[in-house]
């Protein structure tokens, strides 16, 4: 255990580090340049104060997580896994980026068309599901929590890894509405994976025997991608933090939603990501839902606004508190998850 503590803290630092002092740096300049943001004049009255609000932020997020995982590297010896999966969280940042340009340029809260994005999205995932099957050669076992059995799910692999990828990036991308909610939630969940990534695979080992051994990579390395993300989300949330000095933007929100997915299925414990991460399943789940009813009974709503938490900031609740519930609640539930790891 003092070993996988000594592992996590080298990442970690180094994330936290850089990403801090790229972010103190990039508040100036974005400043100077006017890359701020443009608040959706659907947004709850509270938000039109943070116009100009630099934004882009997720520079920094994606130099702290290059960082952590090149340092984990220098320690614990070279992944190709892990360099895959941070190429992959810097490419999708890099979707952000472009998206925020677009956002920027046009001084509006809309940048990449919803159908352009998606389609650039499921393109990573598939060149992830692709490596992950014929590159890394991972098989197409998944590995069921709490029981921790394998189960061979075959050709349905790649899809499943497409929306699993997918899903995280939307999911991460929709709670980012909040000073200080999308990196303070992602932190927490970022902190308590490479323990269920490390824990679990070993129990999975414990009950599979060489089932699992023939068919997964047992490069933990790999799982070094989650306290890299912590950091990151950590030293950006040091300027995020209510009221924000900083918006990551889709460069931070779709990089911390990808690595995570992709970082979660490389180490077998996607299954743990609805769990301990209940608020971006509700965040994206209240989406939808408001959609589907206003679609589907003549533009009645469920909510008051969509996603979830601007509905409770219209109830009354302060920014602070939403952020603090759903912040408690990531760490409940990540906390039961890993009692569950522990104690099985």
């Amino acid at each position: 255990m003092d070993q996988l503590a000594f592992s996590i803290m080298i990442p970690f630092a180094a994330a936290l580090v850089v990403t801090a002092v790229v972010t103190a740096l990039l508040i100036p300049h974005l400043k100077r340049v006017k890359g701020t943001q443009a608040i959706n004049e659907l947004a709850p009255e509270e938000h039109r104060r943070k116009s100009g609000t630099p934004t882009m932020g997720g520079i920094a997020i994606l130099c702290g997580t290059a960082a952590g995982c090149v340092s984990a590297m220098a320690a614990l010896g070279f992944s190709g896994n892990l360099m895959f999966i941070l190429a992959l969280t810097l490419v999708i940042g890099g979707i952000g980026m472009i998206d925020d340009l677009k956002k920027i340029a046009k001084n509006r809260n809309l940048g990449l068309r919803a159908r352009h994005k998606l389609a650039l999205q499921f393109v990573l995932a598939l060149a992830c599901a692709l490596y992950y099957l014929y590159a890394a050669k991972m098989g197409t076992y998944i590995i069921l929590p709490f029981a921790w059995k394998a189960v061979n799910i075959g050709p349905w692999m790649a899809p499943y890894i497409v929306f699993v990828i997918v899903a995280m990036m939307n999911a991460v991308n929709l709670t980012d509405g909040l000073d200080g909610l999308a990196s303070g939630t992602s932190f927490v969940v970022a902190i308590f994976f490479p323990v269920f990534a490390l824990l679990g695979f070993s129990l999975a080992l414990a009950k599979n025997g060489s089932l699992v051994i023939d068919n997964i990579d047992r490069n933990m390395t790999d799982a070094m991608i989650f306290p890299a993300l912590a950091g990151a989300c950590i030293g950006f949330l040091i300027f995020n933090r209510y009221p924000a000095k900083i918006f990551m933007g889709d460069t931070g929100s779709l990089a911390i939603g990808g690595g995570l997915g992709a970082g979660a299925i490389f180490t077998h414990v996607e299954l743990l990501l609805p769990i301990a991460g209940l608020v971006f399943v509700l965040e994206a789940l209240s989406d939808v839902i408001q959609v589907g009813s206003y679609k589907l009974r003549h533009g009645k709503r469920v909510f008051k606004m969509a996603p979830i938490h601007h509905h409770f900031e219209l109830l009354g609740w302060s920014e602070w508190k939403i952020v603090f519930v759903s912040a408690s609640i990531t760490v409940v539930m990540s906390a039961i998850s890993a009692l569950a790891v522990i104690m099985r």
